[in-house]
């Protein structure tokens, strides 16, 4: 793209990045690789591995009611009336790596925050594409790397929490971390919706939040396109190894530890969670997911209930 991705970044964005929500408005939302026939396209190459399909209650929080699917077969074009006519949320990963088209505006993007945040260097930048039914919920939870919302079509309220008890315990986060939760699986209640920041998206409009910052999504009564994209920095990988360590001492030692932001301290807790991944431990935990419906665009919600399977996550 010759033009900015980002129509109006102001100084006190450069000072809010990465500590503070930003709300920004861009114009990815004009761009044909975010059409109908170019998300069908994606759907008919996606490999099994780099999507989920998923269906859930719209009327409350209700995480239980999470259900996992498949497309089985169905085309891009059938999928995206699955989407259209029913309670259906896609998620399509590795886009960068699937096409290269999706990875120059990945990189463009980030170039142009680095380009206004001093000392901002990125790297594991990664896409991911959501396409969702009207009034689809993605329920609380947090999220490992730095990450942003982009809006392209339809509307989307989200919910922001801060990043700390009660909102957000270190055990929940160290949890995910070490492969032992899912990312949903974070505790919620209703009254923490009286202390979140509420987001009304509109296509054309991003969210970036702080690392870790919970969150809960509600569709409006349209079918919303929308990506995220996630990052690492090299404070952002430190963070995570005091998270992981974290939870390896809380669990062996039995103590209460805290993040350690730099010295022998970190560099020790660098080096346990280091040893811990290459040692497999983590992959130990890796959790399975049952998929339980096939995408089917003539069935009410738009899919249909099969036997159980699992797979790996």
């Amino acid at each position: 793209m010759a033009q900015s991705i980002i129509t109006n970044w102001e100084p006190k964005h450069s000072a809010l990045y990465g500590k503070h929500i930003v709300h920004l408005q861009h114009r990815l939302h004009e761009s044909p690789l975010f059409s109908d026939d170019a998300l069908a396209d994606l759907i008919d190459r996606v490999p099994r591995q780099f999507y989920h399909v998923n269906t859930m209650n719209t009327d409350r929080h209700a995480p239980g009611t999470w259900r996992e699917g498949d497309f089985a077969g169905a085309s891009g074009r059938e999928v995206m009336d699955a989407v259209r006519n029913g309670n259906i949320w896609v998620l399509i990963q590795q886009v960068a790596e699937l096409d290269p088209a999706y990875r120059e505006v990945l990189d463009q993007l980030y170039g142009e925050f680095e380009h206004h945040v001093p000392g901002l260097e990125t790297f594991k930048r990664k896409m991911s594409i959501l396409i969702s039914s009207p009034k689809v919920q993605v329920y609380y939870h947090c999220d490992i790397p730095g990450q942003s919302l982009w809006q392209l079509r339809g509307t989307k309220r989200v919910y922001m929490y801060p990043n700390s008890a009660p909102f957000l315990h270190p055990e929940a986060m160290e949890k995910i971390v070490l492969n032992e939760a899912d990312e949903q699986d974070t505790p919620y209640e209703a009254w923490f919706d009286d202390y979140a920041e509420i987001v009304d998206l509109n296509a054309g409009e991003m969210l970036h939040w702080p690392i870790h910052s919970p969150h809960r999504v509600v569709n409006g009564d349209c079918v919303n396109v929308s990506f995220t994209t996630e990052h690492w920095t090299t404070p952002l990988r430190n963070h995570y190894a005091n998270v992981y360590a974290n939870g390896i001492l809380r669990r062996n030692l039995g103590i209460n530890p805290s993040i350690t932001p730099s010295g022998p301290a970190l560099w020790a807790k660098l080096a346990i969670a280091g040893m811990h991944r290459q040692l497999g431990f983590r992959k130990k935990n890796k959790m399975a997911f049952k998929i339980d419906f096939r995408v089917d665009p003539q069935a009410p919600g738009g899919f249909s209930d099969i036997d159980a399977f699992e797979l790996a996550k």
